[in-house]
């Protein structure tokens, strides 16, 4: 156990280069247009979903509920603030481009990335408090989107509601509920394996759903000169989505540091894959590429602040 606990916490202090392996492999490997992944990717959303919440109590997810300006509050920055943000960068970069300028605007408007609490949980953030943003996530998302959309560029998304509402209780409400009732009926006696084989195994997971959604997206990037402009504004806006998440705790007085690092990766993080699909599906084919291509920076990005975080004296939780 003690072997397997330092080596999870060796891939905590470098997953900075697991994500960029994980990133340059997918890239390299062409699995054909035609290949399916869901099903593997909803087991490796499941399996670190769950371990991550075996850590975490459900007195703590409770203390979350009874405090709801916490998870509205991010609500209101990643569904209202962030798309305001990304707007204007499009606007900036693209002032005659409206396709790109969309293309950003999907960007910021799409579900929070399910590997956010992975993240919040490697930087000992308040995995709770990520944990119930995301699944409160899931009910307002099909109904917010098509509407949002709708206002904006005036053409209704139809969103199948219950599908994805199903595939995100599968991925995060279920596995997060059953690992902190295991958690709570064991009396924590699992946080040991936690922290040793099951947090392992799970940044092995964190590695194929990277290294898959990298390999999907891949042949729809053409790597050219013109892409540098798109690539810039795609960091600078994936620098502000975590810069908001850190900033935007900062509405409490002296916030907890791990209620600031889960902000940080529940308002940063989006879920790309949906963002795609949703771009591909009800738009021009150009919307879609500022969305794709922030598969190279969000978990880099991610990986990045959590290295200099874990320099920062958090509390272990």
């Amino acid at each position: 156990m003690d072997k397997f606990t330092g080596w999870n916490r060796w891939l905590s202090e470098h997953m900075f280069f697991i994500v960029l392996s994980a990133l340059f492999m997918g890239f390299l490997w062409s699995p054909g247009p035609n290949a399916k992944f869901n099903t593997i990717l909803v087991i490796l959303f499941s399996y670190m979903t769950f371990m991550t919440a075996l850590g975490t109590s459900m007195g703590d997810f409770i203390r979350i509920l009874n405090k709801p300006q916490m998870p509205l509050w991010s609500l209101f920055l990643i569904h209202i603030v962030a798309p305001a943000i990304a707007w204007a960068v499009g606007w900036i970069f693209y002032p005659d481009n409206f396709a790109m300028r969309l293309g950003f605007l999907i960007t910021a408007s799409i579900p929070v990335g399910v590997t956010s609490i992975m993240w919040t949980s490697i930087i000992n953030g308040d995995v709770a408090l990520g944990t119930l943003v995301v699944t409160l996530d899931t009910f307002i998302v099909p109904v917010w989107l098509p509407a949002f959309f709708k206002l904006i560029v005036g053409q209704a998304v139809h969103i199948d509601f219950w599908h994805m509402a199903l595939q995100l209780l599968i991925m995060v409400t279920g596995p997060s509920l059953i690992g902190m009732l295991i958690h709570d009926i064991t009396r924590g006696k699992l946080t040991g394996f936690a922290k040793s084989v099951g947090g392992l195994t799970a940044k092995f997971a964190m590695f194929g759903v990277i290294f898959i959604n990298a390999a999907v997206v891949g042949p729809d990037i053409h790597w050219d000169i013109s892409l540098l402009k798109m690539l810039f504004a795609v960091l600078l806006l994936a620098i502000c989505g975590f810069a908001l998440g850190y900033f935007g705790s900062k509405i409490y007085r002296k916030p907890d540091p791990a209620t600031t690092g889960a902000m940080i990766y529940h308002v940063g993080m989006r879920n790309i894959s949906f963002g795609s699909v949703i771009a591909v599906t009800y738009f021009a084919p150009d919307v879609a590429i500022p969305v794709t291509l922030g598969i190279l920076f969000q978990q880099p990005l991610a990986a990045t602040i959590g290295y200099y975080w874990s320099r920062i004296d958090t509390p272990r939780r």
